[in-house]
């Protein structure tokens, strides 16, 4: 005997419930899908490291340039402070362009991005034009110091977070690629500042980089997106938590203690080479000639890091970087100036481009800002201090033996702790990590 038609004997409360528990279903698996589907390529993702690597050259690029504002203030507009007083300056910079990332990490996880971004991009543009009319020390450690500090602060940590959201399998090449715009930045700027002052004075060679910041953080606003739905994870703005985790406990401070030396040869090439007579005509070159060849450490660092993990290229390059701290400063002649600031350039880009990579693989994707911004606030303590304390020793010593002795010692501790970071994630000799 046939069947007659099935009878559906639910409720409409039941329904109602059936469909409410599906749509909390699809809620929950949609981020799910979306952060395990990297675009990792295609117009709009390369767009995206176009961008990057435009916020880069405007950020990291130019606080790189500070060696040659060191020696021009040391011989000319500062000439009453000493060397290790004007490095207050240049270090409350690097340190800035890391600090402020415990705050925008956050924001960047909450999806707040692009207006904290515009206006920081205003406020670099501003603090530009200011420098110019800076005469005093005070000035210049408000505007140059604060101002563009806390301004690139702002701008370059979510560039992190905004190629994770675009990048995975090649994740390391997108992070190679936008690094490499901090080299572009520390050739263009320094060349920049000392061909134009001779023609046009000081006052119109920083508004003339203010205007080429407009252009570089123009083309950054228009571009850069957040691409993954925001994420409110527990925990607040400094999240505790991560740190029960030794491997990320002991790679924040293997950072802290990398930046306490890894600026010092870029901070004082330029016035070590003038104070045993090479020409300043030349000397000012060694910093764009470190900015340029880091641009292949970058590359490169990126790609291997893709290839056999970030790591695994850390380690070996910082501890090369500590090699050439230790030889510069018995470096005496323009071609052994030249090679230590080319080798310096290639493994200390290499590391700067690098160093973000790890953060990603200690830790879930959807707190990458958070974790990121932890991180480079700790290292702001190492970049603060760092350049004022090789001019103290300096200062000191009445030479840059000592300091190299100092801040090769500093990174060589660095890679020790990379190395047993890599120990507790790995727990063997060999593999990717």
């Amino acid at each position: 005997m046939a069947e007659g038609p099935r009878v559906d004997t639910k409720t409409p409360n039941e329904y109602s419930t059936q469909l409410r528990d599906l749509r909390v279903d699809e809620e929950i698996e949609k981020p799910i899908l979306n952060d395990a589907e990297f675009p990792d390529g295609g117009f709009r993702a390369w767009l995206v490291v176009a961008g990057a690597m435009a916020a880069s050259a405007s950020t990291f690029g130019y606080v790189n340039a500070w060696g040659v504002f060191q020696a021009y203030y040391t011989e000319t507009l500062l000439t009453g402070v000493a060397p290790s007083n004007i490095a207050w300056i240049g270090s409350i910079q690097y340190s800035l362009v890391f600090g402020p990332g415990l705050i925008t990490g956050r924001w960047f996880d909450l999806g707040y991005f692009k207006v904290p971004f515009l206006a920081a991009s205003c406020l670099l543009v501003l603090s530009t034009f200011l420098v110019g009319e800076c005469t005093k020390y005070w000035h210049f450690i408000l505007c140059q110091g604060l101002a563009i500090g806390l301004s690139c602060g702002i701008i370059y940590p979510p560039t992190i977070g905004i190629i994770g959201h675009w990048f995975k399998q090649n994740r390391g090449l997108a992070m190679g690629f936008t690094a490499m715009g901090s080299s572009v930045g520390g050739i263009i700027f320094p060349i920049a500042t000392h061909k134009l002052i001779p023609l046009v004075g000081f006052p119109w060679t920083m508004r003339i980089c203010g205007f080429i910041l407009i252009l570089t953080l123009g083309f950054a606003n228009l571009t850069l997106a957040r691409r993954l739905p925001p994420k409110n994870v527990k925990g607040g703005v400094f999240n505790l938590k991560a740190f029960r985790s030794a491997a990320y406990s002991i790679y924040c401070l293997s950072g802290l203690v990398a930046f306490l030396g890894l600026y010092t040869v870029l901070t004082y090439i330029d016035v070590s080479a003038v104070s045993i007579g090479i020409s300043p005509n030349f000397s000012f070159y060694l910093v764009s000639i470190a900015n340029g060849c880091s641009m292949f450490g970058r590359f490169a660092g990126g790609l291997g890091s893709d290839k056999i993990g970030p790591l695994n290229i850390l380690a070996p390059m910082t501890l090369i970087a500590a090699g050439m701290t230790f030889a510069w400063p018995h470096a005496r002649t323009e071609a052994s100036l030249i090679v230590i600031a080319v080798f310096y350039g290639i493994v200390s880009g290499t590391y700067v481009s690098t160093f973000p990579l790890p953060l990603f693989a200690l830790g879930d994707i959807s707190d990458i800002g958070r974790r990121t911004g932890m991180s480079l606030t700790i290292s702001a303590f190492g970049a603060l201090v760092g350049p004022p304390i090789s001019g103290a020793i300096n200062r000191a010593t009445g030479g840059f033996e000592a300091v190299g002795y100092y801040a090769g010692s500093t990174i060589v501790l660095a890679v020790v702790l990379l190395v047993i970071t890599r120990q507790l994630v790995l727990g063997r000799m060999w593999g990717k990590i």
